[in-house]
C-alpha cells in the first residue's frame, strides 16, 4: 500500500500571489496616506475617512488573493508569471509621461489622439483605422465628460505662445 507523500517544496500560484503582494502594497500605502489627513468620525469624515477605509479593504483583498495563491499550486502554465514584455511596458510609460508634458501645451484635441496612436504602438497589430477611431472616440468622450460634464478647466487646444494668453 502506497501512501502519499507530500513535498517539501512550496509551490504557488504566481499570478495570484504577486497580485496579492501588490493589492496588499498599494492598499496599505493609501491607508497610511491617509493617514495625514483628519479621519473625522462616521457621521462626519473627514478628508482621510474614505481613502482609510479603501486603502484597508484593498490591502484585505490582497492578503486574502495572497493566501490563496499559496493554498493553489499551477496547475501548468496558468499560474507562472512569464517574461516581462518591455517593449509595450517603455512604450505605455512614455505614453503616459508624454500626455502628462504635453496636455498642457498641445491641448485635449491634439494630446489625446497622440496618447491613443503611441499606446497603439505597443500591441503586436497596428492599424491606422482603428487607431484613429479609437483616438477621435476617446477624445469626444474625454471632452465630453471632463470639459462639459465636470465642467474641468482643461486647455483643449493648443496654447499658441504670443497670442496674448
Amino acid at each position: 500500500m502506497k501512501t502519499a507523500t507530500r513535498s517539501s517544496t512550496w509551490t504557488c500560484n504566481q499570478r495570484e500571489f504577486w497580485s496579492g503582494v501588490l493589492f496588499t502594497v498599494i492598499g496599505a500605502g493609501f491607508a497610511a496616506g491617509a493617514l495625514n489627513y483628519k479621519l473625522g468620525k462616521s457621521a462626519e469624515p473627514g478628508p482621510g475617512y474614505f481613502p482609510l477605509g479603501l486603502g484597508l479593504i484593498l490591502a484585505a483583498l490582497g492578503i486574502a488573493v495572497l493566501l490563496r495563491s499559496l493554498s493553489r499550486g499551477p496547475s501548468d502554465k496558468q499560474g507562472r508569471i512569464g517574461k516581462v514584455a518591455w517593449r509595450p511596458l517603455a512604450v505605455v510609460v512614455f505614453a503616459v509621461l508624454m500626455f502628462g508634458f504635453a496636455m498642457p501645451r498641445l491641448g485635449l484635441i491634439v494630446t489625446m489622439p497622440l496618447l491613443v496612436f503611441i499606446t497603439s504602438l505597443a500591441g503586436d497589430e497596428f492599424r491606422w483605422r482603428e487607431a484613429a477611431l479609437t483616438a477621435l472616440v476617446m477624445t469626444a468622450a474625454s471632452w465630453l465628460v471632463f470639459v462639459v460634464g465636470l465642467s474641468m478647466s482643461l486647455p483643449v487646444w493648443p496654447r499658441l505662445s504670443g497670442m496674448g494668453g
